[in-house]
């Protein structure tokens, strides 16, 4: 049995699906969605034609569309039903997506089909309760705003890519489909980078993994993985720290002589509108000195299955 499935594919007996099979089409789900056949055959331990007849019985059933991306045929369980059985309706798996993103999502499912037995936190509100048992607060989570016209939907870990938790160590993958640069990389960092900060604050390690397709993705992904674990290993100046401190508790300062309405603080600053300026300077220089993204340690894993021939 898969641990962090937590027993969800015994609710697709509906569907006909037990055992390997529905430990199969669970974590597809609640991973990416979609999966190709020779995940499914390698998964399942069956020759490419047996994997070929799987596919084509839930296409017939209107379980899962066909889609392709970077030269792979992709199938997508796309049935409203089986993730309401798995308790995750709200994932947009199912939905068709762009190339990049259908890429992303199956270079992070190979590598979680790889290491199944971590904890794996596979759903958005897993994730925040996971962190928040450690006494991490959401606003330090990364999140995306989305506005509609019903309203603004925060979501956390909007990208959706895989993280495991457990005692000892965080794990966090990030999957290049095949970035011309570093940016998204970069970005992903510091989307995280105040949560790695509150795990290792809290003791608990931090383990970056970048799956890519190509040699070239590699390199580039070790060079900057290596840079933010070196990062990790060498403190910052004992002047910077003490500096970031002693900001940190002037904003503290005046944030409570707003919220107490002492007006002897609240005037040193030139009134109420002098506090929020000098509270704003203030954050922008912790921002300013904050330093880039560090882990504890790294892994780049170079899929095989979804090379495609690739260099």
């Amino acid at each position: 049995m898969i641990a962090h499935l937590k027993g969800r594919e015994r609710a697709l007996e509906a569907f006909g699906w037990t055992g390997a099979k529905a430990e199969w089409i669970a974590l597809v789900s609640l991973h990416s969605g979609v999966f190709t056949r020779a995940q499914v055959s390698d998964w399942l331990g069956v020759h490419p034609r047996t994997a070929r007849r799987f596919v084509r019985a839930m296409l017939d059933r209107r379980l899962a569309a066909r889609d392709a991306a970077g030269g792979l045929n992709v199938c997508r369980i796309c049935a409203r039903g089986v993730y309401r059985a798995l308790g995750a309706e709200d994932i947009r798996h199912r939905r068709t997506a762009s190339t990049e993103v259908l890429l992303r999502r199956l270079l992070s499912l190979d590598y979680v089909i790889e290491h199944p037995g971590l904890d794996w936190l596979p759903t958005e509100p897993e994730k925040v309760a996971a962190f928040e048992a450690l006494g991490i607060k959401r606003r330090v989570l990364p999140v995306r705003v989305y506005r509609g016209a019903a309203g603004n939907t925060r979501r956390h870990f909007p990208v959706k890519l895989p993280v495991a938790l457990d005692a000892r160590r965080a794990v966090f993958v990030y999957a290049d489909p095949g970035h011309g640069t570093s940016t998204a990389l970069r970005s992903w960092g510091r989307a995280h980078h105040a949560l790695w900060e509150a795990l290792r604050g809290r003791g608990r390690p931090v383990e970056a993994v970048a799956v890519v397709r190509t040699v070239k993705e590699f390199e580039r992904c070790r060079t900057i993985l290596g840079n933010w674990t070196r990062a990790a290993d060498a403190p910052g100046p004992s002047g910077a720290r003490e500096s970031g401190d002693a900001a940190r508790r002037e904003i503290a300062r005046i944030e409570h002589a707003i919220r107490d309405a002492d007006d002897t603080v609240v005037a040193e600053h030139g009134g109420l509108r002098g506090c929020l300026v000098r509270i704003v300077e203030l954050k922008d220089r912790l921002r300013a000195a904050r330093p880039g993204a560090r882990i504890d340690r790294f892994e780049v894993w170079r899929s095989k299955r979804l090379s495609g021939g690739v260099s």
